[in-house]
């Protein structure tokens, strides 16, 4: 059995960006686990450490050396490999060829069957490992990848790397892995950190690493992370119920900016807390990494958490410098809000005409006019009165002004709620700033949807209007590219009208599209028109299939065209329950209904002359009609599972037609009368499921 000794391969720089550094420390991971398959050393656990100034990878019970190899594969017989001259054969060369040897190696043998066979046989030598990693180890240097971040070069080498190295240390067990990369050459020491742990450190083996860092003020990304987290729950806790924000990514990011973290609590001057809290807590989070408090009962504090790579005992001079320097950028957002308050939405909406929206497509103001016509539509349907249906027009016709505003151009992702905050300085109704403020959302799958009927409208509006556009100049969104983010505008009109079930998206993509029209932009209306909406149908039954509805039953609705999110998810629903609680039923209703329709003629119509009809076809024409009219009645009602309840109880009936009647009369007056009969019973279902779809399975 070969001998074992843990690996140790860290790559020392300058200071790393901290964006991409997880992802690098991932790639190293797999990088070296590959590498290490792939040069045949057997190896345990890869585990993986990063600082800001280094990126090292730890391999448990690394093998010492490569097993040696003595192969016999068992080939064709002789007869075959060799011809009468002894000469090899096709069969004997690519034997071989397929072993890694040549025929004049290959070696005859007799079988226990009797027969003579070639054997390829191959013997590998054990190689050791130092060898192996060398190589290995400057191989992964080079194949670490940082996309969006240019490479630097130093020295006299062409070889690069995200930032200048400046040590690598390399062990297997005690022993130095050789390694040279761009001038850099290995040793068994690393560096600590800048200030605490100057200098290098001595590590004599794999197994002592982590210990030889912290003795050095240097700790892990895990560490690192848990310490973080207990200093701001402490700082929580002596606050009484106070909050700390930690956005992931920005969090993630602090991470890997500091090696041996402190955490310290700041402030800010009372007078930023009249400025609008997102863009302070903005400029805290995005520009000085600054994590804000916000006290018990949700309001911000003018606190706000340090995470220092200082030593602790000058917490105090850090305080200061970070509260010298975050004065300045809240200065600025003050600034950009005083100023904005003094120009006002309205100016800044004529300010639009100068924004391009989509080059084919207009400006941001056009969009806005557009908008204002579908916000008004959706209100209106939803039946909330004049008063909603201006409001939302008003909003509408604000919603993008302050993307010219001072504080949106500085901070972005602040659209819309700065505008709410500008609206409500200017006097606008409190539902019209609401609104502004809301209607980029919902933002993503799950996000919080507008709190008002106002909000959804204009939210609807400005998503639709994109959505319908792009397919109005033949730019749908693709596999690879979707500039315009039409999927998730989709995905948020269908999150808002599920909550609307009186508002018709097919309505709305009208007066989208009608907008465009007026515009003068050139497309086939109803072309777009099908197009939009077989794309909704499409998002509609992939939400379908992600709440684990059945394929079948997901077409049984699409085949009704039926477009509506709220009605064609709770179709989906309703006929789901009732397949589960009624089975039988059900599945004799929708076999039933395929053999009706199997024969049905559309051709024919649904009149039925009722002086042509027995008992079993006036049986079924009362109970087709009462069950069409309390369907009817179901869906104005939004009462779904009536509805296919009301259809469940035509089973009898039409159960009791088809083992009494011979519909293909011989009669033709009598035959086409059935089959229009047929006609009536299928037209009951066609407002619920195409309910056929259902049966082609069984």
């Amino acid at each position: 059995m070969l001998d074992t000794k843990d690996f140790l391969l860290e790559i020392g720089c300058e200071e790393m960006p901290s964006a991409p550094l997880m992802k690098a420390q991932e790639q190293l991971g797999k990088i070296v686990e590959k590498g290490l398959k792939d040069a045949g050393l057997a190896h345990g656990a890869v585990r993986t450490i990063s600082t800001p100034r280094r990126l090292a990878v730890i391999v448990d019970a690394c093998a010492t050396a490569t097993e040696e190899i003595h192969e016999v594969v068992r080939g064709p017989k002789s007869a075959i490999a060799f011809d009468a001259d002894g000469n090899p054969t096709r069969a004997a060369e690519g034997f071989a060829r397929k072993n890694k040897t040549t025929a004049a190696e290959l070696v005859r043998r007799v079988e226990a069957d009797g027969n003579e066979y070639v054997f390829a046989e191959r013997n590998i030598a054990s190689v050791p490992a130092i060898e192996l990693l060398s190589t290995l180890c400057e191989q992964t240097i080079g194949a670490i990848q940082w996309p969006n971040y240019r490479s630097q070069r130093w020295g006299s080498e062409h070889q690069t790397f995200v930032r200048p190295i400046r040590w690598i240390c390399a062990l297997l067990g005690h022993e130095v892995v050789p390694v040279s990369y761009a001038d850099v050459k290995s040793a068994n020491t690393t560096r600590g950190h800048r200030v605490m742990g100057a200098g290098e450190h001595v590590v004599d083996e794999p197994s002592s690493y982590e210990r030889v860092l912290e003795d050095a003020f240097v700790l892990g990304e895990r560490r690192r992370a848990e310490v973080i987290r207990a200093g701001i729950a402490q700082i929580e806790a002596e606050r009484g119920g106070a909050r700390v924000d930690t956005p992931t990514g920005v969090f993630n990011e602090v991470v890997n900016l500091c090696e041996w973290p402190t955490v310290v609590v700041g402030e800010f001057d009372e007078e930023f807390l009249a400025v609008p809290q997102e863009i302070i807590v903005e400029a805290m989070l995005k520009h000085q990494r600054y994590f804000p408090i916000y006290a018990a009962d949700g309001s911000l504090t003018r606190e706000f958490v340090i995470v220092s790579n200082a030593d602790p005992a000058v917490n105090d001079t850090v305080r200061a410098g970070n509260e010298r320097v975050v004065r300045p950028r809240l200065d600025d957002a003050k600034f950009f809000y005083d100023e904005d308050l003094k120009v006002g939405l309205n100016a800044f909406r004529e300010r639009l005409a100068n924004v391009v929206f989509q080059k084919k497509l207009g400006t941001v103001l056009q969009k806005t006019e557009r908008m204002e016509d579908i916000a008004e539509s959706v209100a209106r349907q939803a039946g909330t009165g004049d008063m909603a249906a201006e409001l939302a027009v008003r909003a509408a016709h604000l919603a993008k002004a302050d993307l010219v505003s001072q504080a949106v151009v500085e901070f972005t992702s602040q659209q819309g709620v700065m505008g709410g905050y500008y609206a409500a300085a200017q006097g606008e109704d409190e539902a019209v700033a609401t609104a502004i403020a809301e209607h980029y959302r919902p933002r993503f799958a799950g996000d919080e949807l507008p709190s008002t009927i106002v909000g959804k409208a204009t939210a609807i509006a400005d998503k639709l209007d994109t959505i319908c556009g792009m397919f109005a100049i033949d730019e749908p969104p693709t596999g690879s590219a979707d500039p315009f983010a039409v999927r998730r505008s989709a995905i948020g009109v269908i999150a808002m009208l599920r909550t609307l079930p009186s508002v018709s998206l097919s309505e709305l993509v009208d007066v989208a599209l009608n907008g465009y029209l007026a515009q003068g932009l050139s497309f086939d209306k109803d072309e777009v028109a099908g197009k939009v909406v077989a794309y909704f149908v499409g998002r509609l039954s992939a939400i379908a299939r992600d709440e684990g509805a059945d394929p079948d039953t997901i077409k049984a609705v699409s085949d009704t065209g039926v477009c509506d999110p709220a009605a064609f998810l709770g179709r989906v629903a309703a006929l789901e329950r009732a397949r589960r609680t009624q089975r039988e039923v059900f599945e004799d209703l929708a076999t039933a209904y395929a053999r009706a329709s199997h024969l049905a003629d559309a051709t024919l119509g649904v009149d039925v002359d009722e002086s042509l009809l027995g008992d079993a076809e006036q049986a079924l024409l009362s109970a087709v009609d009462a069950g069409s009219a309390k369907v009817q009645d179901a869906i104005r009602n939004g009462d779904l599972d009536g509805a296919i309840a009301a259809l469940a109880r035509l089973r009898e009936p039409i159960d009791r037609f088809f083992d009494d009647v011979l519909v293909m009369d011989e009669d033709e007056a009598v035959r086409n009368n059935r089959l229009r009969l047929l006609n009536r019973f299928e037209s009951a279902f066609a407002d619920v499921a195409n309910i056929g779809a259902l049966a082609k399975r069984r």
